[in-house]
């Protein structure tokens, strides 16, 4: 298996490599082989050649270098979520996914895979602690959400709002979810938050059953962080 953490330099806020890290240390721990690239700006890739691409969450100065380089391979990428390949982005990279970025600095191209585009803002920042629901596998996941975007037009969310902020104002979803690609604006970073989704993730990734050997202590904060959400809700 290889898996590519693309930008890992440029989008790297909140402890997102930590996503990777915690995948990675379940795959060896189930004894499944897999060799991690990481690659930047510049360098050379073939997206095709991996079986998982992740992308973090990065500033808005930073995830527009990211989408310029990235449009070089827009029709590789395109057609590496059309097969049903692997593609997890948290924070603000999925945005990069659709037609077009509007800011205070003007109109940005989107690479186009998706009909959604992002309005941004830079007079203030949009904060929350989150509870959203996944019911692709009927559970519910924990975490923060830092963003100063409006996304319209997703018509696949990944998640249902119980708490926290969604896409845009007046939505009740979060996220995309398409084929095996996953995004989400989620951080904490989400895989440590919420060890419940990396299993299911990791064995969808490896269509095994995986062993959760060393997750006890965050299952416990998971558990108690989403008690205290929900209290704070008033739930």
């Amino acid at each position: 298996m290889k898996i590519l953490h693309l930008y890992h330099d440029l989008m790297n806020l909140y402890g997102d490599y930590a996503n990777l890290s915690a995948l990675c240390r379940m795959l060896e721990l189930n004894g499944i082989e897999f060799a991690l690239d990481k690659k930047s700006l510049g360098d050379e890739v073939e997206l095709s050649e991996y079986d998982l691409i992740y992308i973090g969450s990065g500033s808005e100065e930073n995830m527009k270098l990211a989408l310029d380089d990235l449009k070089e391979n827009r029709d590789i990428l395109a057609q590496y979520v059309e097969d049903g390949k692997f593609l997890l982005l948290t924070g603000n990279s999925f945005e990069m996914l659709g037609e077009k970025i509007t800011s205070f600095l003007g109109e940005f191209e989107g690479l186009g895979i998706f009909p959604f585009t992002v309005t941004e803002q830079n007079k203030t920042r949009t904060t929350d602690d989150a509870i959203v629901n996944f019911p692709e596998a009927d559970m519910t996941l924990v975490g923060f959400i830092n963003k100063c975007s409006e996304i319209e037009g997703i018509t696949s969310p990944l998640f249902n709002v119980e708490m926290g902020l969604a896409n845009g104002k007046g939505q009740k979803t979060e996220g995309i979810r398409y084929k095996n690609l996953f995004g989400t604006h989620l951080t904490g970073p989400l895989f440590v938050k919420n060890p419940i989704f990396l299993k299911y993730f990791a064995e969808k990734l490896t269509g095994t059953e995986l062993v959760d050997y060393v997750f006890s202590f965050e299952r416990k904060g998971y558990e108690k962080t989403l008690k205290k959400l929900r209290e704070r809700n008033g739930k």
